[in-house]
């Protein structure tokens, strides 16, 4: 395909040649991958794509020196690593796919390596930090039912937030204190509920909870099978659940410590600094390799070793 012949929908705009799209729709149907992943690899590809335009290359044109130039100009631009990594993987994957499917010869990012990214450390609250958050929503209505619901759901489980606003009623078994979530991939995964967990969703479902904000009519097709609904009465949404945490976290005083997955982080952490095995906290959490798990690891010894360094007297003498 010819730069020419990719549309525009506004100036500099460039819109994903066929074959991008062919390639998102395979993602979707054939690996299940979730609509922000396929929305983060649209953004990715479009940028790619404005860029050959730029030069006037064709996809099937693209050499390994090409996509080594792609690689620096993104750097240049003043990228973090994992965002270099993040649009790579997906020029490496639709060039992957171009040529397994013949509609081009040749894999020109086979040959070209992935950056290294830095692995950082999580970072997880303290268990009297996670304490005073989970102690934010006050009162019995039904928006501070469905917080603390919220927040425990995700402490208790470990789960993602677009996991936890993804629920249905069918998912949730409070007798049993089971819930299933789907996580990346469309992957099922039964996760055990604590007893807090477990309470607090129980008082989000009853009344005055849940059934106060749900409408007379549903809006949506699915809302009216979601654990968690927003004011409107439709189902609360991952920037809604994400605003839930950031306002309680604001109000704990724990301004300088939020990220939208902090409190999955944090269940991990505390789970093995109190003795839980690695593969449980894996399969807890839904991580395909135990290479993921294992950074929490990390960052239990980190702590252990702050804490024998401030408290062990032979660890504290200076030769």
């Amino acid at each position: 395909m010819s730069a020419a012949d990719r549309a525009t929908t506004a100036p500099g705009a460039v819109v994903a040649p066929l074959e991008v799209e062919e390639y998102l729709t395979w993602l979707a149907a054939e690996r299940g991958r979730a609509p922000s992943t396929l929305a983060a690899y649209r953004r990715d590809l479009r940028a790619y794509c404005g860029w050959l335009d730029q030069r006037g290359l064709a996809l099937d044109a693209v050499t390994a020196s090409d996509l080594q130039t792609y690689v620096a100009v993104l750097r240049a631009e003043g990228r973090a690593p994992a965002s270099v990594a993040r649009a790579l993987v997906a020029v490496r994957s639709l060039h992957r796919f171009l040529a397994d499917e013949g509609l081009v010869n040749g894999d020109p990012a086979a040959e070209v390596e992935p950056p290294r990214v830095p692995q950082g450390l999580p970072r997880a609250l303290g268990e009297q930090e996670v304490g005073r958050l989970l102690a934010q929503p006050a009162g019995d209505g039904p928006a501070a039912r469905r917080d603390r619901a919220l927040l425990e759901l995700l402490y208790g489980t470990g789960a993602r937030i677009s996991e936890a606003v993804g629920l249905d009623l069918g998912d949730v078994d409070l007798r049993a204190r089971l819930v299933r979530l789907f996580g990346k991939g469309s992957k099922e995964r039964i996760v055990p509920l604590g007893r807090m967990a477990a309470a607090a969703l129980g008082d989000w479902l009853a009344e005055p909870g849940r059934p106060a904000l749900a409408p007379e009519r549903w809006a949506r097709r699915g809302d009216a099978d979601a654990v968690f609904l927003n004011r409107r009465g439709g189902r609360l949404t991952r920037q809604g659940a994400w605003g839930v945490v950031r306002r309680h976290a604001l109000a704990a005083g724990l301004g300088d410590r939020l990220s939208p997955h902090v409190l999955r982080h944090s269940c991990a952490t505390h789970m093995l600094d109190h003795g839980a095995d690695v593969r449980a906290v894996q399969e807890l959490l839904g991580h395909a390799t135990i290479t993921t798990t294992q950074i929490y690891t990390k960052v239990s010894t980190e702590r252990l070793r702050s804490v024998y360094e401030r408290a062990h007297p032979r660890a504290r003498l200076r030769l």
